[in-house]
């Protein structure tokens, strides 16, 4: 009885209430206007340079690149025209020392023969046709534009954007240190070494794979004016959407299509109400948020992502194991525990281990609906080394960790909520009745059970949404917005270049310019670099 009373205590303080959620989704709606408005915000509304989106009619054979951590991916995609695709692809690891080689250039020339590589495998007649590239830069290519291959490159590094194709690496991550590339255009660093081996392929877009479940949603759900939305739900968390140019107040350096009068916008929401404005906060936050590397930043994410779910179920599971009130995974003889044993955990589980329970148990927990929840514990043995634990304990576990999971779900539904209604679709009589598409992919919305529907429940308490209009929000999975995505990214920004005026001398002009930036480390001239 002491062990139901204590773990109820600790779920309603995971409880966020119908009340919570709409003041949420106030808050969002005032910090993504504010991001709108100027930088340096919780919410930092980024700009993609993206302006528009596909609606599944698109054709075409298009090319993606995945730079996202220690493997490289190539891909080509090939669209048909009717919501459908054929995808080839290929990964290699990076190797170690090329993550911290001196020059920018080993680790860029590495992922150029890759691509040379992929082009003789998958597509050798292609490559074949145009292997002999003019000796002129009369033209930006050196091919007939419509024989080059436009690819988006996937670069999951933080780089300041300032255009659909360029952007300046701020810094790296993920155990690559090349001190050489910052600063630099990533995309160029890639051209660079691409037309070096005289490949038919243009860089054509820098992309964020939370647009790319944008675009990937959008070309392949039905529907006139695809989706909204594109979010990961997964190991962290983030989403990007369509605003109106008009309500984009900060300034905006570079060029981008205007006819549009739209473009996607990257929110980078897991910094959301950094404040603690709205967000809840149990002791089990707080403690997690001091053990990580970015106390005080991203908030949001803390409380959703699957990343840090496990860890708060964790930290809540061990303060009950220390309650001296009650008998949590331990027993004083075996008649207290249903399988006629006595519950131990093994002194090196997991479970004592700072980020050592991992949000998949929480899956196994609310997936089991077996009478003795055998499922569960069966899992706690195999992979926290709880051996025997009683069914008391179990339902203790579970509710603590389905807790977890709905408030996360519940924080979910803030974000979509907010962006549907900054579009104004809702109430749009051109809109009217039509299904409001937002793509999604990540672990939590394909393998956590009833994620998704707690998000729908959610939704449906929420003011200017409502029943009817959380049953026209259609949340479907949006997979590989690194391939697919990149993909059709690259294909909007063809568009673009077809709708620009076209200028040689600008041309000239910056393939000057960006050789002399690129090759400044090296020690040669602008034009020794644009010879090379």
């Amino acid at each position: 009885m002491a062990l139901a009373q204590e773990t109820k205590a600790i779920v309603a303080q995971f409880e966020y209430s119908d009340d919570d959620v709409n003041k949420g989704v106030k808050e969002f709606l005032r910090q993504m206007d504010e991001g709108l408005e100027k930088d340096g915000t919780s919410l930092s509304q980024i700009p993609t340079y993206v302006t528009a989106v596909p609606n599944g009619t698109e054709k075409g054979l298009y090319m993606a690149v995945d730079l996202g951590g220690t493997n490289f991916r190539v891909c080509s995609i090939k669209l048909n025209g009717d919501g459908t695709f054929n995808l080839t692809s290929a990964k290699v690891p990076i190797p170690k020392e090329l993550m911290v080689a001196k020059t920018a250039q080993e680790l860029f020339g590495f992922l150029a023969h890759q691509i040379e590589q992929f082009l003789e495998t998958h597509h050798g007649d292609q490559f074949e046709k145009h292997i002999r590239r003019r000796k002129t830069v009369s033209s930006p290519n050196g091919f007939r534009d419509e024989n080059v291959f436009r690819m988006g490159f996937t670069f999951s590094f933080p780089v300041q954007q300032i255009g659909i194709n360029k952007g300046t690496l701020i810094r790296w991550t993920k155990g690559f240190d090349i001190p050489d590339a910052i600063g630099k255009d990533v995309c160029a660093l890639l051209q660079n070494e691409i037309d070096k081996l005289h490949l038919p392929v243009r860089v054509a877009a820098l992309v964020n794979d939370t647009v790319g479940t944008l675009m990937a949603r959008s070309y392949g759900s039905p529907g006139e004016h695809g989706a909204v939305l594109g979010a990961i739900f997964g190991t962290g968390t983030n989403g990007a959407y369509v605003e109106k140019l008009s309500k984009l107040k900060k300034p905006l350096t570079g060029d981008y299509d205007k006819s549009t009068g739209q473009m996607v916008i990257n929110t980078e929401w897991g910094s959301f109400d950094n404040q603690l404005n709205v967000l809840p906060n149990t002791p089990w936050d707080v403690a997690l948020d001091k053990s990580t590397v970015n106390p005080g930043l991203q908030m949001y994410e803390k409380r959703v992502s699957g990343m840090f779910l496990g860890e708060i179920l964790r930290l809540a599971v061990n303060d009950l194991i220390k309650n001296p009130k009650v008998s949590f995974f331990k027993d004083e003889n075996s008649s207290s525990n249903d399988w006629r044993s006595t519950t131990d955990i093994d002194a090196n589980s997991s479970l004592y281990k700072p980020w050592g329970l991992d949000t998949s148990i929480m899956s196994l927990a609310a997936g089991d609906n077996t009478p003795a929840l055998s499922v569960l514990r069966q899992g706690l043995e195999s992979t926290l080394q709880i051996y025997t634990p009683a069914y008391e304990d179990a339902q203790a576990f579970k509710a603590i960790s389905s807790a977890i999971g709905r408030r996360a779900a519940r924080l979910s539904a803030i974000a979509i909520a907010a962006i549907v209604l900054q579009t104004g679709k809702l109430d749009d009589p051109v809109h009217k009745d039509e299904p409001i598409d937002i793509g999604v992919d990540g672990s939590l919305v394909e393998h956590y059970p009833y994620f998704t529907e707690m998000i729908y429940e959610a939704l449906r308490i929420i003011d200017g949404v409502g029943e009817a209009g959380a049953n026209r929000i259609r949340i479907g999975i949006a997979k590989d917005g690194s391939g697919v995505g990149a993909a059709l990214i690259a294909l909007v920004a063809a568009g673009m270049e077809k709708n620009a005026p076209t200028n040689h001398s600008d041309y000239v002009g910056e393939l000057r310019k960006t050789a002399h930036i690129n090759s400044a480390a090296s020690g040669k001239t602008s034009e020794e670099a644009a010879a090379d």
